[in-house]
């Protein structure tokens, strides 16, 4: 089989899977096996998960559907046999391969400087090390620690960071236009978020640290989540008040999921900003703030 018949034949099942019926390949003009196809085929990735039902002859087919659009985990993907149908399989890996892409990928080095971020960076100084060594991603060295106490100067109120932590996509889709919504709410109930740091192979407990080194009140902090199947651009935020190392988790305040398909990135801002204000009136965060 050439290359010219095996394209043919992919072409052929994926129109098939996707409920066009079968394609004739044999009236197919031949072409020379280095001549490539101007067409393309379908991006499976594109379609909904919530509005697709794979069962073939469901008993109640419109309440599992009715049911699907209400979630996007992986229902009604039929089978073949004993086995997952050619479809589901397909999208399950390549949702799982840009979920790994979007771990091991690097947010641009310009993406700082486009947006008038200051960059610093945390222990680690590779990605693998970055993922091997949590420890290294929560710690800053001399030189580092000197650029955010100059960034941040002595107890600033609010301390806005970036950092790119397990999902480069996720920053790339979300932080800019999640960070100008916070910046906007803070105006409104008359506070400055003040200049954006971005913090390169960050983990959450780098928070801490910069609390230690600044004194700020209230540190806000935005970082890719760890992706899954559903979507590799999930980003989160946590806020503190006053964080210092070795602080509880569960004085932390998180807003998670948010992406285009969860909460979106200026309606958690929205959020952010008015927790951010209630933190400073009340003076607490996490389950302190609660009470």
């Amino acid at each position: 089989m050439d290359e010219r018949e095996l394209r043919a034949l992919v072409e052929r099942m994926v129109r098939e899977l996707a409920g066009e019926g079968p394609v004739k390949t044999a009236a197919a003009p031949r072409r020379p096996s280095t001549e490539v196809s101007d067409g393309c085929l379908e991006d499976i990735t594109q379609t909904d998960l919530r509005g697709q039902y794979l069962v073939e002859h469901p008993r109640n087919g419109q309440a599992f559907q009715e049911l699907k659009r209400k979630t996007p985990a992986r229902l009604g993907l039929g089978r073949a046999g004993a086995r997952y149908r050619t479809l589901s399989m397909l999208r399950m890996r390549a949702d799982h391969a840009a979920a790994q892409d979007s771990v091991f990928s690097h947010v641009p080095d310009e993406f700082a400087a486009q947006n008038g971020f200051t960059p610093v960076q945390t222990l680690c100084q590779t990605k693998d090390e970055y993922l091997t060594r949590p420890d290294r991603g929560r710690r800053f060295d001399e030189q580092n620690q000197t650029v955010i106490q100059k960034t941040f100067g002595r107890n600033p109120k609010i301390a806005l960071v970036v950092g790119d932590g397990l999902s480069s996509a996720a920053i790339e889709a979300n932080a800019v236009d999640c960070l100008k919504a916070v910046e906007a709410g803070l105006k409104a109930y008359g506070l400055e978020g003040g200049p954006v740091l971005y913090v390169k192979y960050c983990r959450v407990g780098a928070s801490d640290h910069i609390g230690d080194l600044t004194g700020a009140e209230v540190v806000c902090m935005l970082v890719g989540e760890r992706p899954g199947l559903v979507t590799a651009e999930s980003m989160s935020a946590y806020l503190t008040y006053k964080p210092h190392i070795g602080i509880p988790e569960s004085k932390r305040t998180v807003i998670s999921n948010i992406h285009k398909g969860g909460t979106t990135a200026v309606e958690a801002g929205a959020h952010i900003a008015e927790l951010i204000k209630t933190m400073l009136d009340k003076k607490a965060s996490g389950i302190d703030l609660k009470g």
